[in-house]
């Protein structure tokens, strides 16, 4: 009986269980996913954990109750993978047997990599927010903050959800104006991109965003190092950005056995193929979400989309026929921007974010890159959406790959209004 084993049961690795476990022959296929611990958080939740809109219990949940019936959960750590072998070394010293691996195990912070960091200021006035705990600490340093230098900083491309610490700063610089102390504090947002985004359009549309809100952009900053004493970030070009409370991304890696097991690029993302998903170097391993090297946002989004196209090609893979869809990095993500209102972006490979509407060209309901509540209505309803839809593999009536339906490129020097 062949058997699939999936490492990794966050976001992409669920789906892709669940949605294989119903596409394969329960009595031809054996199904089974590796993670260390029980516990699935929604980390999209964690950038609302700081201010008090979710509690740390609203972000987690079990990873046994989303996984259907026939999908079995093995917990431990994982050492390494000999792909020549077909099996999965645990930290145990377990031995699990495969003929076809998914790897969905996403991708780690590492404060440790950037000197300085982890020293006597973190979690004092240094605070990440892509942990929980980092995010729960953060909260109670903002309970305590009443001015000063306020800094979000990114360290290094590319990062889960690329428009997270955008989204940081502006909600930020909406709750201290709800505290009434926003006139006492310089909010700067640190980058090592040339501008506040990825993207020309988008990137020009968000700088406008910070402009307009008094927000200071320090753009192409590649940081070498913390210097804790002086309380100020460092670049290598010796350029120095100093801060009385500090919001960081670390860098962001694969995780460690990737690297161990010789399948990974230099940040152990797993090579694949950006369309397929199909490992370059083994015909019988793919990955999947964060854990690979596509060039495209490391968001759900793109999780969910690439597991639309990968489940078919997956079936076709293994009855020996050509995979004929191609992902084409389809990604959307809600850009929260304070005052109850967000943006949304669409985008993929090839297309950058556009203005229009979405998902309908004409009716919408939602706007891309323009200001509104309804945008930020969707953005909070997509916690149940994930629990509830996307987790157990149940269908979204959106298309996998990126339509230009809708959508058209701005006028120069023009910005669109904000909606009510």
């Amino acid at each position: 009986m062949p058997k699939l084993l999936v490492l990794g049961a966050g976001t992409a690795g669920t789906m892709v269980a669940n949605k294989l476990r119903r596409r394969l022959d329960r009595r031809e296929w054996q199904v089974a996913v590796v993670d260390r611990d029980d516990a699935h958080h929604y980390r999209p939740g964690y950038l609302f954990v700081p201010f008090g809109t979710y509690r740390a219990e609203d972000v987690v949940r079990s990873r046994h109750h989303f996984l259907a019936d026939g999908v079995d959960l093995v917990l431990g750590e994982i050492d390494r993978v000999d792909a020549d072998g077909d099996e999965v070394l645990l930290a145990d010293g377990r031995r699990l047997a495969y003929d076809y691996l998914v790897i969905a195990t996403g991708a780690v912070t590492r404060p440790d990599q950037t000197p300085g960091l982890l020293g006597r200021e973190w979690r004092r006035s240094i605070f990440d927010f892509y942990t929980l705990d980092g995010a729960v600490a953060l909260g109670e340093a903002l309970a305590g903050f009443d001015g000063g230098r306020l800094v979000v900083h990114v360290t290094e491309m590319p990062i889960t959800c690329p428009v997270a610490p955008l989204e940081m700063t502006f909600l930020l610089d909406a709750w201290l104006r709800t505290r009434g102390i926003r006139d006492l504090v310089d909010l700067v947002y640190v980058t090592p991109l040339d501008g506040a985004f990825t993207r020309p359009v988008a990137s020009a549309h968000l700088g406008g965003m910070l402009e307009d809100r008094g927000i200071a952009l320090e753009a192409d900053f590649a940081v070498e190092r913390v210097d804790p004493e002086r309380k100020a970030l460092v670049s290598y070009d010796e350029r120095e950005v100093p801060f009385d409370l500090l919001v960081t991304v670390p860098l962001m890696t694969g995780a460690g056995f990737v690297g161990r097991s010789g399948l990974g690029d230099e940040l152990d993302y797993v090579r694949v193929d950006p369309h397929t998903l199909l490992s370059v170097d083994h015909d019988n391993l793919f990955a999947i979400g964060d854990a690979c090297d596509i060039p495209a946002s490391k968001a759900g989004s793109v999780a969910h989309f690439a597991v639309e196209v990968f489940v078919d090609n997956f079936v076709q893979h293994v009855r020996g026929l050509a995979m004929t869809g191609s992902f084409d990095g389809h990604a959307n993500c809600f850009v929260e921007s304070g005052d109850d209102k967000a943006l949304l972006i669409d985008f993929n490979y090839d297309t950058e974010p556009l203005p229009g509407k979405y998902p309908l060209p004409v009716l919408g309901p939602l706007s891309l890159l323009k200001e509104t509540r309804a945008n930020h209505l969707g953005k909070l309803a997509f916690r149940h959406v994930y629990w509830n839809v996307l987790l157990p593999g149940r269908r979204v009536p959106l298309p996998a790959s990126m339509s230009m339906a809708g959508k058209h490129a701005p006028h120069e020097d023009q910005h669109e209004p904000q909606e009510a």
